[in-house]
């Protein structure tokens, strides 16, 4: 199956945030992403979005992620 590649608006809008959000997480390192061209556009690949979605499925059923 080819790889689907996301961009930061599209990210947020599945996930119902703010493209400053995205860039901050892609800053960070909580989500993957690569920069492309001449202007570093990111693309966020589906299976490093789904992989950061489950890593926070984890941690709030952990007990140090629970409110």
């Amino acid at each position: 199956m080819p790889r689907r590649f996301y961009t930061i608006p599209e990210v947020a809008e599945s996930l119902a945030t703010s493209e400053q959000q995205i860039r901050a997480l892609l800053r960070n390192g909580e989500l993957e992403g690569i920069q492309i061209g001449g202007r570093g556009q990111w693309r966020i690949e589906d299976a490093k979005l789904d992989e950061y979605i489950e890593r926070m499925y984890a941690a709030q059923r952990s007990p140090k992620g629970r409110l």
